[in-house]
């Protein structure tokens, strides 16, 4: 019996071994409410950071309403999305949808139910059957590109088979045109759903299409004319003899019809489906193959690799081999560019992910938000594809200090320096007669919000600028971001202003509280703020999407300051103590991210140690409801594939990661540069969770950091792991911001 079990054991090792990562991905996680929460996700098919995204649509999608929720029982439609979270807008968006008998185009009578059970997801692959009220089914398939999508729809034998391909919605002066002689269905759809909250109008602005059927369609038409302009329509159709397989091929772009045909041609150049979907697949198992994991279950290889998946989607490439279309001076370019940064939930982590696991796409992504600094006057806060003036602070500063810090130089210095240096010191325009709303609609560009006053007063008051507790910290944090890139370009001055001026943190520290609490432009403590506090009182209290206790320990470069501020490393841990304990550590939002790693900093590791891990069991599931809270483009899966390596970047932009409790025996990143890093974890388990002792390349490893330089190297971290906690890493201290001037 006992070699018996050694064989099985032995056999199932090597099944695993065979598989390649692609296949434990499961896109339909994060796409239902549970008891942990909701992750606002989509099951993709698509490449990594693609320009259009395909999914199944089970409902309408808008702002706060993705196209699919797992709780659904009927599909409307297959759509390229290019809504990039849960809180964001689409725009430019093409939906088809196959159906038989008569014509149906609004979304409640043209939906078929589903099953669940019918359904295959993947990220190369999406199918299921689709129900017909007489009990025959429609098989769809999907797989993609870049660009471009390639279905299949297999009719049954009986009624008319017809595939409709909806352009834009009710209000919308969408366009579609038919060519029966190419089999061909063209148009556009000009919706930006994000318009009304940035300050630009964009009339160029247009999502283009260009839909190619390889059967020969026995009808072909336009309809719903919103407007006696007879080019204005909703959608067209094509229909198709009972029971066959009708294969369609979809291009998109923002450069125009011609161009989404160019992009069928570069990318779908032929019929064969099979063909497509390998090539998807190659991509992602190689992408995915760069982290290799052993000591995980099948369903933990699942977490992980999911993780990896949903972080490498965004942001997404915007142009098109060479040009693309800027929505922020309306004109056609020549070069790369990219969209859907969602900076202030993915300067924490997710970036710094791509740094490790994307590096070749860093120097795009910088240039571009460069380029928008050029085309637009600023660089972007969350692009979607325009400024949206969605969230606070101008961390841009973050990813471009971390690109300087980390060795990129893909991109002009000299040209992030200006632009760093306008989101530091140029207010936006009418700073001081706005209030500067979350989400307030025709806005000039945000910026930093009430930088006049943070001049002035080394903070920003309650009282004139919302959110403005919240903004005085994160602004603080992005000076020192533009000290480092002003040290590093050699702009010594400058470097000891923005490092000084970093420090404007310190003024909202409330010694009676021992908390963070903002101040009134006379400099009286505003109310601090809590969730059972007044909405008058919630609003002056100055927080963003949280309170006090949630902001304290905000300021990443400063907690050596804060430390300090609250009386040592003693004072400061029974802090984080009360926070954990109060419940006001809400991960399913991004401030919160890297609290649980501050216990290195307060000379307990080992509470880092049991906190992590506790977090990333209550937060993170195993199926379609395993996520807390949106996943912000990748932030909240960022958290878990560095949580489950055993380190974590507290702040990004300083190369340093703070070491945590890595969840299995080995974990290995392959870097670019050939080598190889790998994180071994002797005696791990559930139990076995608190860190002994440490080497790094066999030496003796002390302190509970690691640098981005070790990592490059292809280092080995090894760490023998035990029940109980111990003083491993307790004499490490953070060394105050003025140390290295």
């Amino acid at each position: 019996m006992l070699r018996y079990l050694i064989c099985l054991l032995i056999a199932s090792a090597l099944v695993a071994a065979d598989r390649d990562p692609v296949s434990y991905v499961n896109p339909l996680i994060g796409t239902k409410k549970s008891n942990i929460g909701y992750g606002g996700t989509m099951p993709f098919v698509s490449p990594p950071f693609a320009m259009t995204n395909w999914t199944p649509q089970t409902r309408q999608n808008k702002i706060s309403v993705t196209s699919y929720n797992y709780a659904d029982p009927a599909i409307t439609g297959f759509i390229g999305t290019h809504q990039p979270a849960i809180w964001m807008g689409d725009y430019g968006y093409i939906t088809l949808m196959p159906q038989v008998g008569e014509l149906r185009v609004t979304p409640e009578s043209r939906a078929l139910a589903f099953s669940h059970a019918d359904e295959t997801a993947s990220p190369d692959y999406y199918a299921v059957s689709l129900r017909l009220p007489n009990g025959s089914r429609i098989r769809a398939e999907m797989t993609a590109t870049e660009r471009c999508a390639f279905l299949r729809f297999r009719f049954p034998n009986t009624g008319v088979a017809r595939v409709l391909v909806e352009v834009s919605r009710p209000g919308v002066s969408g366009f579609a045109a038919v060519d029966a002689a190419a089999h061909e269905i063209t148009g556009y759809n000009p919706h930006r759903m994000d318009a009304h909250l940035g300050p630009l109008k964009l009339p160029n602005f247009k999502g283009y299409f260009a839909v190619e059927f390889r059967q020969v369609p026995q009808r072909e038409s336009t309809y719903g004319v919103d407007s006696p302009n007879a080019s204005s329509a909703r959608g067209a159709f094509a229909e198709f003899h009972p029971g066959e397989l009708v294969e369609v091929r979809v291009g998109t772009s923002f450069l125009g019809i011609d161009q989404a045909r160019d992009n069928l041609r570069r990318e779908i150049p032929g019929w064969d489906f099979d063909q497509v979907r390998a090539r998807l697949r190659s991509t992602w198992a190689e992408k995915l193959g760069r982290l290799e994991v052993d000591g995980a279950t099948d369903r933990e290889r699942t977490r992980l690799y999911t993780a990896l998946y949903h972080a490498l989607l965004y942001p997404r490439i915007f142009s098109e081999y060479g040009r693309y279309y800027s929505a922020f001076d309306d004109r056609v370019h020549s070069g790369e560019s990219y969209t859907a940064y969602s900076i202030w939930d993915t300067f924490r982590a997710e970036n710094s992910l791509l740094t490790l696991f994307a590096p070749e796409r860093i120097d795009g992504m910088i240039a571009a938000l460069l380029q928008i600094f050029q085309e637009g006057g600023w660089m972007p806060k969350w692009p979607n594809p325009s400024y949206t003036n969605i969230m606070i602070a101008t961390h841009a500063d973050s990813l471009v200090a971390e690109a300087v810090r980390k060795g990129f130089h893909g991109f002009d210095r000299g040209l992030a320096w200006r632009a760093v240096w306008k989101d530091a010191m140029t207010p936006p325009d009418g700073d001081t007669t706005r209030r500067w709303l979350d989400r307030e609609e025709h806005t000039p560009y945000e910026a930093r919000a009430g930088l006049t006053y943070y001049k002035q007063l080394g903070y920003i008051p309650t009282d004139k600028t919302d959110e403005a507790s919240s903004r005085t910290l994160e602004d603080s944090y992005d000076d020192w971001c533009v000290a480092q890139i002003a040290k590093a370009l050699g702009r010594d001055a400058d470097y000891r202003f923005f490092l000084h001026r970093s420090l404007d943190d310190r003024h909202l520290y409330n010694p009676k509280l021992g908390l963070m609490n903002g101040k009134t432009s006379n400099g009286a403590w505003a109310p601090i703020g809590g969730s059972q506090d007044t909405p008058e009182n919630r609003s002056l209290s100055g927080w963003t999407e949280g309170d006090a206790w949630v902001y304290t320990w905000s300021p990443l470069h400063d907690q050596a300051g804060l430390i300090q501020l609250m009386g040592g490393r003693e004072k400061y841990a029974a802090k984080l103590d009360a926070h954990f304990a109060g419940g006001h550590n809400v991960h399913s939002n991004e401030p919160s991210h890297h609290y649980g790693y501050l216990y290195d900093f307060a000379g307990e590791p080992w509470k880092t140690q049991a906190k992590v891990r506790e977090i990333a069991a209550a937060e993170y599931g195993y199926d379609e409801g395993g996520l807390d809270g949106d996943d912000d483009c990748g932030q909240m899966s960022a958290w878990l594939l560095f949580t489950a390596m055993g380190f974590y970047p507290v702040n990004p932009a300083s190369g340093e990661y703070m070491i945590g409790s890595p969840l299995y025996h080995r974990m290995s990143i392959r870097l670019q540069n050939g080598k190889t890093f790998s994180v071994i974890a002797d005696n791990v388990s559930a139990a076995n969770l608190y860190i002994q002792s440490a080497t790094l390349n066999g030496r003796p490893l002390n302190d509970p950091v690691i640098t981005w330089e070790q990592i490059q190297s292809g280092a080995t971290l090894r760490f023998s792991m035990g029940s109980k906690p111990s003083l491993w890493g307790s004499n490490w201290q953070p060394a105050p911001v003025l140390s290295k001037e």
